[in-house]
């Protein structure tokens, strides 16, 4: 009974701050009314074109102040003060990722970071654990991405202890109750079955097969016969393999004093033992699993085609990174060229786009599409590659230069819309190894790239000839057909495949 008095009572807090704030928003939102009305006609005599305002330079960006320091096990800890509001995040970056589990078992990095959390502590069970957070109005929430672990709270500062214990718990002790796996697996099996459902998802799927091959850990899926060979045991060593001080990046913003958070973290994570035989993982091999051709899968319901096509492409901390992106800037988007051409003049397309996409520590990829109606399906595709050659063979004008750059650099600012996202960006950038002031490097390059730059780039990374193109659509409808792109059309099945072999007589 009294747990219920403590949620009530804090609830009944959270309905008053919040019914503060919602009187505050009207008293505002009223006399910004008021002040608009009674100089309306003045603003609207006073009304210049767009073309003629004037804008003041974007401030220069800096960092916030932040603290770096290691405690003896090897953890590596971020703290940045912000007293804005009285809240507190917190996030450990894990060096593991499903890129690191075995084909034969796809899924089971993505199970383990899931149930880690769902499944309980040693010391809570997780109705204990769900409860106690609920009563702070906190989280605490973990996962396992395809490059990376990850680990985060969110508190009320005066709940930071607590809540900190918490999802340290989570962090040392999860016990992996297999009930919660059982429904991490049945939840998997549902979103096995409806993954046909959306054209959209089928062919980006379906792309990466293609970009990086089937089995690559970058592109293959979870099935229903690898979901079955994963076992609770298997979850416990994956975890032991990977979750030690010494393997991850703890950062922490929010209002807390750095000293007495510097404590706290001794208290509760100071004791972990590291593993001295952590080593870094070898990372699977890229290599381009299609150098060109025209892929189809049949969908025969569909009355338009989504379309992507593409090739292998590179990594952010390539020389030419901001060059390229100035480049997106000039395809993609609205005013850009695909935009202008295939959307606006030709009318094939409601979306249309195209961009280089790197990543960390692995080659990105190149990619082009939308959605077009069916019977102009083969027009969309010939457009595209019409377009990713013109920006090799015409060098991008001064207006397409300067809109392409002022939206880079304008959008900069994005970066750095609160801490707590400046803060995960630095951890990011130590976990990959990169230097930490990376963003700034690339946003001086962006300033200096030139046409010549965007046009040598276009020429040296984007390969016409090496095209991957993929069309999710209805064959019958699709005219003219796809011969006209290529001799050859390499047809996709995406039936999906039964937990056990089929058994026929």
């Amino acid at each position: 009974m009294q747990r219920y008095k403590v949620k009530g009572k804090r609830r009944m807090r959270l309905k008053i701050q919040n019914g503060k704030r919602l009187l505050y928003a009207l008293v505002v939102t009223f006399a910004l009314l008021f002040f608009t009305f009674n100089f309306s006609l003045a603003a609207t005599a006073e009304a210049k074109h767009y073309t003629e305002l004037q804008l003041a330079p974007l401030a220069e960006i800096k960092l916030p102040r932040y603290e770096r320091f290691v405690l003896q096990n090897g953890l590596v800890v971020y703290l940045m003060e912000d007293h804005e509001l009285p809240l507190v995040n917190g996030t450990a970056l894990v060096r593991t990722g499903s890129r690191l589990e075995p084909l034969e078992k796809v899924g089971l990095a993505g199970f383990t970071g899931a149930v880690m959390r769902t499944g309980g502590t040693k010391k809570h069970s997780p109705d204990q654990l769900n409860d106690m957070l609920e009563q702070r109005a906190a989280a605490v929430e973990t996962s396992i991405g395809e490059a990376n672990g990850s680990a985060s709270f969110q508190a009320l500062s005066e709940d930071l202890e607590t809540v900190f214990g918490l999802f340290t718990e989570v962090l040392r002790g999860p016990v992996f109750a297999q009930e919660k796996l059982d429904l991490a697996k049945t939840q998997a099996r549902g979103s096995i079955a409806r993954r046909n459902d959306d054209p959209d998802e089928i062919a980006s799927r379906e792309f990466r097969k293609l970009i990086y091959g089937k089995e690559n850990p970058y592109a293959r899926t979870i099935e229903y016969v690898t979901l079955d060979r994963v076992s609770r045991g298997d979850l416990l060593n994956f975890y032991q393999q990977y979750f030690h001080p010494n393997n991850m990046i703890l950062g922490i913003v929010g209002d807390f004093d750095a000293k007495k958070m510097r404590s706290l973290i001794q208290a509760k994570l100071g004791d972990w033992k590291r593993n001295p035989k952590i080593v870094k993982p070898q990372l699977p091999e890229v290599l381009p699993a299609n150098t060109g051709g025209i892929f189809f899968v049949n969908q025969p319901q569909l009355t338009q085609s989504s379309i992507l096509v593409g090739h292998l492409g590179g990594r952010f901390d390539n020389p030419d990174y901001a060059a390229l992106d100035v480049l997106n800037g000039v395809l993609n988007g609205f005013g850009g060229r695909l935009f202008n051409e295939v959307r606006s003049r030709q009318g094939l397309a409601y979306s249309v786009y195209g961009f280089w996409s790197p990543r960390y520590d692995y080659p990105g990829m190149f990619i082009a599409g939308g959605q077009t109606r069916s019977d102009a399906t083969v027009q969309f595709v010939k457009a595209l590659q019409a377009e990713i050659k013109r920006i090799q063979a015409q060098r991008v004008t001064t207006k397409e230069l300067a809109f392409a750059k002022e939206s880079t650099l304008n959008s900069f600012v994005f970066n750095f819309q609160d801490p707590s996202q400046t803060l995960l960006r630095l951890m990011r950038y130590e976990y990959y190894g990169y230097p930490a002031d990376f963003l700034f490097r690339y946003q001086k390059a962006v300033a200096a790239t030139t046409a010549v730059d965007v046009q040598r780039v276009a020429k040296q990374y984007l390969k016409p000839e090496n095209l991957v193109t993929l069309v999710v659509g209805n064959q019958s409808a699709i005219q003219p057909p796809l011969t006209q792109l290529a001799a050859q059309v390499t047809p996709i099945d995406v039936t999906i495949p039964a937990s056990q072999p089929q058994v026929t007589n």
